[in-house]
């Protein structure tokens, strides 16, 4: 026995809702600030997402250490020069590790890294979707019967008598 269908009046504020919710989201991300917009900007921008080789755990733009302090100034005449952030990132990469990125692409297998979580979200979702449509449709639990009650009575019964099944 399946559920019967919920009228619309009933699910209509939960539908708007989310549809409200998809707005605002999509309205924050096209309102949000494109990037940095000053040299200096720029220059923090990049340190964030550099690692500071010395230190344990620290960004280039956090560390006071000289070794920070030397590559926060490579990265602005980098800038001055006309590099891009890419760049400028690529070619520290190049001298310092792979590893002294803090940041990965958005391309390649690196890419990975940032749509993967995407997708095992949305599938999550659709799988908790798909659960909670077939718990729905689920036969409510009725009480017992007579024929059920006495086939718990013979069981019993032949269990306490020893009888195997």
């Amino acid at each position: 026995m399946t559920a019967p269908p919920r009228a619309w009046w009933k699910t209509w504020p939960a539908w708007a809702a989310m549809a409200a919710i998809a707005v605002v989201c999509l309205a924050v991300g096209v309102a949000r600030e494109r990037g940095p917009s000053t040299q200096a900007e720029r220059v923090d921008a990049i340190a964030r997402t550099i690692k500071c080789p010395p230190c344990a755990g620290e960004s280039v733009y956090e560390s006071r250490h000289p070794t920070a302090r030397a590559i926060r100034t490579d990265i602005a005449r980098q800038i001055r020069e006309g590099r891009s952030d890419d760049a400028v990132r690529a070619d520290l990469a190049s001298r310092f590790g792979d590893d002294v990125v803090l940041v990965p692409s958005a391309s390649g297998v690196e890419g990975l890294l940032w749509v993967l979580p995407v997708v095992a979200a949305v599938l999550a979702g659709a799988g908790l979707f798909v659960a909670f449509r077939r718990w729905r449709r689920l036969e409510p639990v009725r009480d017992p019967t007579d024929a059920d009650r006495e086939l718990v009575t013979r069981a019993l019964a032949e269990e306490a008598a020893g009888v195997e099944h």
